[in-house]
């Protein structure tokens, strides 16, 4: 019982300090994989991210992916667990991802999205819940412009519209 008492604490005082200290590749990165977040390498972590505070080894987060600030995590409720977030992914300010989900090679998550569904690789997905808008021509990273981002993506027919063009 104490060996599981010193381990939370040990738990929330790692998540406490990744909230606000310095150093999203580095410190946050390195307190999140003493939590037991699955970390792959050069991934970015923002400010006040939340990642799943009772269950984080059920979280993977995979090389070069970005998570903006205010982003949270739940890994668990009831029968649903887990939540992978795949290469070169980026999740905007604020986004909530639930569990059971994930988030697909270079999709872009916007800003305050809730994700309750996977979202398949180089996809944009927007709103509550969140759906795929667009089609990403190019992951977004810091080596490329917003400009390019933007002038690549393609928008998603809705299938309403599809069968109305194709009649």
């Amino acid at each position: 019982m104490k060996e599981n008492f010193l381990r939370g604490v040990r738990n929330r005082l790692c998540q406490h300090l990744a909230r606000f200290l310095p150093g999203a590749e580095t410190l946050r990165v390195f307190l999140h994989r003493q939590r037991g977040v699955h970390i792959g390498e050069d991934v970015w972590i923002g400010y006040d991210v939340i990642l799943d505070t009772s269950r984080p080894y059920l979280i993977t987060i995979k090389d070069r992916a970005s998570l903006s600030m205010r982003v949270t995590v739940i890994a668990h409720f009831r029968e649903t667990l887990g939540v992978t977030i795949e290469e070169d992914a980026f999740i905007g300010p604020g986004a909530i991802i639930l569990p059971n989900v994930v988030v697909g090679r270079g999709a872009v998550v916007t800003a305050g999205s809730v994700v309750t569904k996977s979202v398949p690789p180089m996809t944009l997905v927007q709103g509550n819940p969140a759906v795929p808008v667009a089609r990403c021509g190019v992951p977004l990273n810091s080596e490329i412009s917003v400009k390019e981002f933007s002038r690549r993506l393609k928008p998603l027919v809705p299938e309403t519209l599809e069968h109305q063009v194709g009649s």
